[in-house]
């Protein structure tokens, strides 16, 4: 009986057991961290360390995402559901495509060579991000993995086999898009053109069979990803949250593609001419702009629109689009990506290698198999370099979005590969010199790779300490409420499987994606605050903290009560550690006070 289960189930239990080895390994190596702060925000979020309630509205993930974990939160406050989410979807992709790697080989010395060959990508390749996790590259391995079970879906089967034996690979898209919508739209054209691979190497393309094969995961994959937007759109349909939509939208627009309009001096007067003051600019410029509740929705478009002028209008976009192409041709080529985009390299060679090997002179007239995979390679070539003008153009391209272009390319690639070299019937010693290469270049870049993890993890344990001494402090003192000044505290990171009791935080940033949303007014509200300013300036328990480094010069501070006609100084009330302090806005005179300085200057 035991024999017959492991039988059933044997690429399973191997795929199984050398990813928990490899998780133990991460596990007693590194801590694993939230990459960045906007991870952090969205499970404070849905923790209710934010608001006091855990809430799915987290603006990042689909509501219906962010509802579900939420509510494992309520469950259990403890548990950490988010990061535990992330990982259990980074590394259930990775025994995914381990299982099917192992089905491909019935010799176990081959099933350990596929296995051993997937731990090295992950130390090698993956590792910064298995051990650093974030939802967007998060999405990208769920996308990759799901175009890796298409493609090396077995042949020669039935309708309904091949679409059940696709559930994994639709529930992974679909997933995908409820977690970081833009990245899985961004690596759409590669499921799609994992669609078209697959189709193509059919005995007969165009068949009735075939177009209910494919046409169902795809529709299935649409219909879900169409219901998730639909939750969404009704989850965020009450006027205050559309409001902030709004607000967020602009904001993004300004933040993300026009961030020299606000860093820039020469577009000070320009803006000054659509109503953004001086000292609004500043709060924009440091981030800090939830101290002003006249910087809305409408100013953020009319800066974005602004900018679409004065930016886009005047640039030359011909010299500019041949100075994307030549930086676009440049970073493919050069080691500034390595090893993604060594690897891909590697990929088209490898794939052109197998397909002239596996080319058979009964094939040479079909189109449609032997020589499809040049037509293939050559369409993949062309999508990719669409995707990435695409982000190039737009000046936003951060390691989280090229490496996960990088993943989902190679990952394609790879499944192409093995797909073609299962049809070469001599000379297959090349294909494993290939696949020696691979392991070679992998090895190479392990030290590299988790060099680059050490020194980061380092880093992030000294700078943490700040943050953690910041968090102590406030709570310590939860009669009080502390505004903290934007860059002086968005550089920290939390470790995921930290004990944490996910309380309430008597404290929020000044500034910030989640700044003046509903959830925003709920967490002040606990406080009764409803502006920042008015409560820094008139509560006795509401303070800021500012790092030392940032607090040589509050002007951006003073001017804003200025600009109401209201002089005030800046305080210091106490002080955290060596690096950061607690301040006191104190009024000292009001309109008539700011006059009289105006003349005594």
């Amino acid at each position: 009986m035991i024999q017959k289960l492991y039988r059933k189930y044997e690429n399973g239990i191997w795929a199984g057991i050398i990813i928990i080895i490899n998780v133990i390994l991460l596990g007693i190596c590194f801590d694993i961290y939230y990459d960045l702060n906007d991870d952090t925000m969205m499970k404070d979020i849905m923790a209710g360390v934010y608001s006091g309630v855990p809430d799915g509205h987290n603006m990042q993930t689909l509501y219906v995402l962010g509802a579900f974990i939420s509510l494992c939160y309520r469950l259990c406050r403890t548990v950490p559901w988010y990061g535990l989410f992330l990982c259990l979807c980074q590394f259930g992709c990775f025994y995914l495509a381990g299982t099917r790697l192992c089905s491909l080989t019935g010799k176990k010395a081959g099933k350990l060579g596929m296995m051993a060959l997937l731990s090295l990508f992950l130390w090698a390749v993956c590792l910064q991000h298995l051990v650093n996790v974030q939802y967007t590259i998060t999405c990208a391995i769920m996308s990759a993995a799901a175009i890796f079970l298409f493609v090396t879906t077995p042949r020669g089967i039935s309708t309904r086999q091949f679409i059940l034996k696709n559930i994994p690979s639709m529930a992974l898209v679909i997933l995908a898009y409820q977690l970081r919508t833009e990245m899985l739209l961004l690596t759409f054209p590669f499921i799609g053109m994992a669609g078209i691979v697959r189709w193509s190497e059919e005995e007969r393309i165009f068949t009735g069979e075939n177009w209910k094969k494919y046409g169902t995961v795809l529709g299935i994959m649409l219909a879900g990803m169409l219901v998730s937007r639909g939750v969404d759109f009704l989850a965020y349909g009450s006027e205050e949250w559309r409001a902030f939509q709004d607000f967020f939208h602009a904001r993004t627009s300004v933040y993300d593609f026009y961030p020299d309009v606000l860093t820039q001096d020469v577009y000070g007067d320009g803006l000054s001419e659509i109503g953004v003051s001086q000292t609004q600019q500043m709060l924009l410029q440091n981030y800090n702009f939830g101290l002003d509740e006249n910087i809305d929705s409408q100013m953020l478009e009319g800066i974005a629109e602004y900018a679409a002028k004065a930016v886009g209008g005047t640039r030359d976009w011909g010299t500019f689009c041949k100075e994307r192409i030549g930086f676009y041709i440049y970073r493919t080529l050069h080691g500034e990506d390595a090893p993604y985009n060594i690897l891909v390299l590697w990929a088209y060679a490898a794939v052109f290698l197998a397909g002239v090997l596996s080319v058979r002179a009964d094939s040479r007239k079909r189109w449609g198999s032997g020589w499809a995979f040049l037509w293939q390679l050559a369409l993949m070539a062309v999508m990719r370099s669409a995707v990435w003008m695409f982000i190039l153009m737009r000046g936003r391209d951060p390691e989280r979005i090229t490496h996960s272009l990088y993943l989902v390319e190679f990952v394609l690639l790879a499944a192409m590969l093995l797909q073609r070299g299962s049809l070469v019937r001599r000379r297959k010693g090349v294909i494993r010199a290939m696949v020696i290469l691979l392991a070679v270049m992998q090895a190479g870049s392990l030290g590299g790779s988790i060099r680059l993890v050490q020194e980061d993890q380092a880093l992030r344990a000294q700078v943490n300490q700040d943050w953690q001494a910041i968090d102590r402090y406030c709570r310590e003192r939860e009669d009080n409420f502390y505004f903290e000044d934007v860059y002086s505290t968005v550089a920290f990171s939390q470790k995921i499987f930290a004990p944490s009791g996910n309380r309430y935080a008597n404290y929020d940033i000044l500034g910030g994606w989640m700044s003046k949303s509903p959830l925003y007014r709920e967490k002040i509200a606990v406080y009764h605050i409803r502006e920042a300013d008015t409560a820094l300036l008139d509560m006795e328990n509401v303070y800021m903290v500012v790092s030392n480094e940032e607090a040589d010069a509050f002007d951006w501070l003073t001017a804003h009560y200025a600009q109401k006609g209201i002089l005030v100084q800046v305080q210091q009330s106490d002080s955290i550690n060596d690096n950061y302090s607690v301040y006191q806005i104190v009024r000292i005179g009001e309109k008539e006070s700011v006059n009289q300085a105006d003349r005594m200057k």
